[in-house]
């Protein structure tokens, strides 16, 4: 008689892979500059047209926790995830009052490990301060979700045991000391993701995690995201709301899990 096989683990299968998928724009910096070589800054002007397009069509954005507790429980309907990588302080004055002049909400993705510092990362791009702890305190008040984009903005593909449990235990626990409250949400830097990162991630007590095209590890923890930029006019937001589903779809079925796919559930 062969010897029993062991049951295959499956990738999960959460609310978030009903289709169509969900929309998540990512943002990152919101200020006015002439050198934008890594296509990271939007005009506040161009920024305010984008809230009216979403407005118009009847759309409404809302943080990434919002989104999926919303999806949980069917009511998804016209919501946009509004996300905000690195923690630019230009948040504060540029992006915060037009989303509250629209009634949105955003999660604003920070890095405890640089707090007051600036995008050095960045290195043929302009220099740029990124939020303060006090911040990150006034933006939470504001009623924006607060998630981790690492300690430091570390390629977490390429970092060692020792290293991706700073950049995702450490970095949530201080950033729950500064909010005072939970911190759920996580984001990839440089959108780099493998199932070790995925782990890591579920292991550190995050909730879900955004990517920008994480391919089959799509799900809770590995949330696509569509890019949005400064030459991101009317037609062309109609475009990529049209092709997301095509771009980013969800995997037909789960995947086995296994060296290449394994991700917990």
């Amino acid at each position: 008689m062969p010897a029993p096989t062991a049951p295959r683990r499956l990738l999960p299968k959460p609310p978030l892979w009903a289709k169509p998928p969900l929309w998540v724009a990512m943002y990152h910096s919101i200020t006015d500059t002439a050198d934008d070589p890594y296509r990271v800054t939007v005009s506040p002007v161009r920024f305010a047209r984008q809230l009216h397009w979403l407005g118009d069509r009847g759309l409404r954005g809302v943080s990434v926790r919002e989104l999926l507790a919303a999806t949980a429980a069917g009511r998804a309907r016209g919501l946009v995830g509004l996300t905000f990588d690195d923690g630019y302080a230009d948040f504060l004055d540029s992006a915060l009052p037009l989303l509250r002049r629209h009634g949105f909400t955003a999660t604003v993705y920070v890095l405890p490990g640089r707090l007051g510092a600036v995008n050095d990362w960045d290195a043929g791009g302009p220099r740029k301060p990124l939020l303060t702890a006090e911040g990150i305190e006034r933006i939470a008040a504001a009623g924006m979700e607060i998630g981790s984009h690492g300690l430091t903005h570390r390629r977490l593909t390429e970092a060692d045991d020792a290293t991706l449990a700073d950049e995702t235990r450490r970095s949530r626990a201080l950033l729950e000391e500064i909010t005072g409250g939970p911190v759920d949400g996580f984001c990839y830097p440089y959108g780099a993701v493998d199932p070790r990162v995925v782990r890591a991630v579920r292991e550190a007590g995050y909730g879900h995690a955004c990517a920008i095209d994480p391919g089959p590890l799509t799900g809770t923890h590995a949330l696509p995201r569509v890019h949005i930029g400064e030459n991101d006019t009317a037609w062309r937001l109609t475009a990529k709301r049209v092709l997301h589903p095509l771009r980013r779809r969800h995997p037909a079925e789960p995947a086995p899990a296994g060296p290449a796919a394994a991700v917990p559930a």
